[in-house]
């Protein structure tokens, strides 16, 4: 029997399914970089610490399928997990807030190996608008909707301060943006039919300095 690996139309997939993807794309291409042609689940499972059972759980939603006592053919799953994620689909993208993370994320061309192309940035200070970061240019707010439209951009990226990330999110959905990516601890609320990102540094740091505050204390113990 012939090894077959097909996707679904796209479905609503767990989050913690989608969350996981990622994690065997990356695994994926280290063994495709390193000629391995094919995989197990229990290879993986011991790589990402994850449960066999639920890699070939979270491979099904996808309608991916390996070959018996073989595993999944490394490239073909590869390239079907690429492109399930949206990876090698051009996504246009406008940065809300062109300060230091901001511009931290514009410069990042490594964003675009996974399909997103910010194309602008938008910020409010007089000492930024016209200048360019990496080949990409800051407007003014007012520009916002024009962009949008002009090059075709479907995803809003937010940086900028807390307190302005609401008005930063209502200024992306007048202006057309079918999703916004946020990297404020703000939870900013949009229209029906907007989607919707949260990606808060802020957390994670809150959760890992607390893991790191039980080290040392079991280790002063």
């Amino acid at each position: 029997m012939n090894e077959k690996v097909t996707t679904r139309t796209q479905d609503l997939l767990p989050e913690p399914t989608l969350r996981r993807l990622p994690w065997y794309l990356a695994f994926l291409s280290t063994l495709r970089n390193a000629s391995i042609e094919y995989i197990s689940t229990t290879r993986i499972a011991e790589e990402l610490d994850v449960d066999p059972s639920q890699i070939a759980k979270d491979l099904s939603f996808l309608g991916i399928r390996g070959k018996t006592r073989i595993g999944y053919k490394v490239d073909a799953l590869e390239k079907a997990l690429r492109d399930y994620l949206g990876f090698d689909r051009r996504h246009n993208a406008v940065m809300m807030g062109a300060g230091s993370l901001g511009a931290a994320l514009i410069a990042d061309s490594g964003l675009q190996r996974y399909g997103l192309n910010i194309v602008a940035g938008i910020d409010i200070n007089p000492d930024i608008i016209g200048s360019d970061i990496n080949g990409v240019k800051i407007y003014d707010t007012s520009r916002t909707a024009a962009l949008v439209k002009d090059l075709d951009i479907m995803i809003g990226i937010i940086a900028v301060p807390v307190e302005s990330a609401q008005a930063a999110a209502d200024t992306l959905a007048d202006a057309g943006v079918k999703a916004i990516w946020n990297f404020t601890p703000s939870r900013i609320r949009v229209r029906e039919g907007v989607v919707i990102s949260n990606t808060s540094i802020y957390s994670h740091l809150a959760v890992m300095y607390n893991r790191l505050s039980t080290i040392n204390t079991d280790d002063a113990q």
